[in-house]
């Protein structure tokens, strides 16, 4: 694990600790697209491993306290992790037995899911090409980011830790 030195910048909240206390995973590809997990690092960096198959599984130790995330392996849009956006392993009751991650795709509305087809069917440069609205055009040329959803989860993290400590102050 990386030591902090002076100067250098905070570590951010959402990354993997020192751990060992390991947990035996099976990620589970609940889906029809190639899934790519994605270790969060000591340093709070993506990190990826070895693509599951559509309806396949992907059998891994881990360690309590290492984050993961799952993406599309095709588009890089980010997939739902036993109902949550990120897998954070806890000790297993049963150490002998893995415990089943589900991997799925997540629910999308109308605008998300057509966003979504028209990237795959339009190459980026033609996006302003398209009769649409500038609206739109934004929405298209915002392409899925891991480093963008770890900020946005990092942030939640600090809200949610800045309400707690103003609630145990009251």
């Amino acid at each position: 694990m990386p030591q902090r030195q002076d100067g250098d910048p905070p570590l951010p909240l959402v990354r993997s600790l020192m751990s060992r206390l390991p947990v035996h995973v099976l990620f589970c590809n609940r889906s029809s697209r190639v899934v790519r997990p994605v270790w969060i690092n000591y340093r709070g960096q993506p990190h990826p491993y070895q693509n599951i198959q559509p309806w396949r599984a992907l059998r891994m130790t881990t360690f309590v306290g290492h984050p993961w995330m799952f993406r599309d392996a095709e588009t890089d849009e980010p997939m739902i992790v036993n109902s949550k956006e990120m897998f954070l392993p806890r000790p297993a009751e049963n150490a002998q037995q893995p415990s089943e991650v589900n991997i799925t795709i997540p629910m999308m509305t109308l605008r998300e899911r057509c966003l979504q087809v028209v990237r795959a069917l339009v190459r980026h440069e033609d996006y302003s090409k398209l009769e649409i609205a500038r609206c739109l055009q934004e929405d298209l040329a915002k392409t899925p980011d891991i480093q963008v959803d770890l900020q946005r989860i990092s942030h939640r993290v600090e809200q949610r830790l800045l309400e707690n400590r103003q609630q145990q102050s009251t």
